[in-house]
């Protein structure tokens, strides 16, 4: 009878702690649910057809000095505890300021040979968020986006509108010449050339030339969480080389290109912004984690190395939950991306590895 009851009690023991068990298993031992750091800051710089050999060991430098130039200032601010919104804003400034990237000053061409720029931010904690689109002589668009969320009643501003609210706001407006940069032009000059070539074949045929050579560069974004336990996420971009009619991607598109959600985690999206609008790509990452119980990395994954691919969508995104666990996949050849955690080394990598 005993050894009975022995049997009958090892048995409950084991159904009782079965739950515990298959959930301790579905945790990537990486990405638990007890923060593991103070604060952490994810950027990108574009995702698309860089492959080793794409750059000069010089050129991979200079993206890498700038890319680890700006983890470190974000490191900063969050060190001396600043706010998540400030390390995102003026991570993504020194991006905007540097040409290498197609963002602010770096910024690609529509096919009118000007500058039009996108960004978006948004404030995990208070779910606030501020956006601009179409501004042509503000030189950090994320600043603007910014000032929107904090300074209006509204979330998103473009074109002439943005750029009279940034003069009211104290903006000094810069000279669309400020935006040039011979590479960029370059860049447009080659696509025009090719669509002369191509002008008796189809629409779709052109687009897939456009496509393609502006997928060498990119967006720029950032995502971080603070000491107080608060995400946000940023995104800035000069939109798609040799866009045409006004065309506006998903950066400046809250839940398309940018969302932060204390509850679950932030995230700011590079690539064919069409695809990450249609199908809400920043929020679907959220979705995942918030009611199919996914962590960052399982839901970031699920999202760009499976029903974007499935959908013909091509690009990626960087992503932090409230623990501090990160993801940055992609589905294209590179990525440039980078992180920096409280412990103060800054990690930035270019190709998939």
């Amino acid at each position: 009878m005993a050894r009975r009851q022995k049997a009958i009690y090892y048995f409950i023991s084991i159904i009782l702690l079965l739950p515990l068990y298959s959930c301790t298993k579905r945790i990537a031992p990486e990405e638990s649910h007890e923060k593991k750091t103070n604060f952490a800051l994810v950027i990108h710089g574009g995702a698309g057809a860089m492959k080793p050999g794409s750059y000069t060991p010089e050129q991979e430098m200079e993206y890498k000095a700038k890319l680890t130039q700006a983890l470190k200032i974000g490191y900063k601010i969050l060190n001396n505890g600043g706010s998540s919104l400030d390390a995102v804003e003026k991570v993504i400034n020194t991006l905007e300021d540097s040409p290498l990237f197609n963002a602010g000053k770096g910024a690609v061409f529509t096919s009118n040979g000007i500058n039009e720029l996108d960004a978006s931010i948004m404030d995990g904690k208070t779910m606030n968020a501020g956006a601009v689109a179409e501004v042509r002589h503000v030189k950090n668009p994320i600043s603007l986006a910014r000032k929107v969320m904090t300074n209006s009643p509204h979330v998103l501003l473009a074109g002439e509108g943005a750029e009279q609210f940034a003069k009211e706001q104290g903006f000094t407006l810069v000279d669309e010449n400020y935006f040039y940069t011979k590479k960029r032009w370059d860049s447009l000059q080659k696509i025009k050339a090719r669509e002369r070539q191509k002008s008796n074949k189809s629409k779709k045929q052109t687009s897939n030339v456009i496509l393609n050579d502006e997928h060498k560069f990119g967006t720029v974004g950032c995502v971080a969480l603070d000491k107080n336990g608060d995400l946000a996420a940023g995104t800035s971009t000069g939109g798609m080389t040799n866009k045409k009619f006004g065309r506006i991607g998903d950066s400046p598109i809250i839940g398309a290109g940018t969302y932060a959600d204390n509850n679950t985690c932030a995230v700011s999206c590079t690539g064919h912004g069409e695809y990450f609008i249609r199908y809400d790509v920043a929020y679907d990452i959220t979705a995942l984690m918030k009611y199919k119980k996914k962590t960052v990395k399982e839901a970031a994954d699920e999202v760009i190395l499976n029903k974007l691919v499935k959908r013909g969508g091509s690009g990626g995104v960087i992503a932090i939950d409230k623990y501090g666990n990160m993801a940055m996949p992609f589905n294209t050849s590179g990525m440039f991306r980078g992180f920096i955690t409280d412990k103060g080394v800054a990690t930035v990598k270019i190709y998939k590895e």
